[in-house]
């Protein structure tokens, strides 16, 4: 079968220009529990409101269509990775800023997502947020569940997570407030040209 890249007339910067934006995809990483979701959500809402385009992403919704054939083996969450690193990259190409909250415990997979796209559109977004205030949160009780030998392969607990070592943004939901996450992403993005203050 012969299939061939076909460009599009209307470039990606074209498609963002009249967004007074530039498109780029924050890639939310760390523990659960970390705040990834909860950060992300705030992001989308204080950019939404102040008139830019976004999409986002998370994880528990992407695995209820896109990627539901998938399951938790090593195989599987690197083609979960990879798929959402594909569709991230076709909605920068529309010209929005992407928000996307994956655990992505391993330095391989981000790194393949991050190599999809151009220099300085893949801002990782890594949570730093201890283990024990990740495990006191346990929103869904998984930690417990993960202890109790009840979740194999949970990341934390008996399967590695691999802490980026340049994260272009570092967050502590510990000891940082949302607010004061919201300002420090936006900050960035002002700082990095994403987005402007005209808006």
């Amino acid at each position: 079968m012969d299939i061939v890249w076909h460009d599009h007339k209307i470039t990606r910067a074209e498609r963002a220009e009249p967004k007074h934006q530039r498109p780029c995809l924050l890639w939310f990483t760390g523990l659960s529990g970390s705040g990834k979701s909860t950060i992300a959500n705030a992001l989308d809402v204080a950019l939404y409101q102040r008139g830019y385009h976004t999409f986002l992403l998370d994880g528990d919704n992407v695995r209820h269509g896109l990627n539901k054939d998938l399951g938790f083996s090593d195989s599987d969450r690197v083609e979960n990775i990879r798929r959402i690193g594909e569709v991230s990259k076709l909605f920068t190409d529309a010209g929005l800023i992407v928000l996307s909250a994956f655990i992505s415990p391993f330095t391989s997979d981000r790194r393949m997502v991050r190599n999809l796209f151009p220099s300085g559109e893949f801002i990782e977004v890594f949570m730093d947020t201890p283990l024990e205030t990740c495990e006191d949160r346990d929103p869904k009780g998984l930690y417990e569940k993960a202890r109790e030998g009840k979740i194999k392969h949970f990341t934390g607990i008996d399967s590695p997570y691999e802490p980026p070592e340049h994260a272009e943004v570092v967050l502590d939901t510990s000891r940082q407030s949302v607010e004061d996450c919201i300002d420090q992403l936006i900050g960035y993005l002002l700082e990095h040209g994403v987005v402007f203050e005209s808006r």
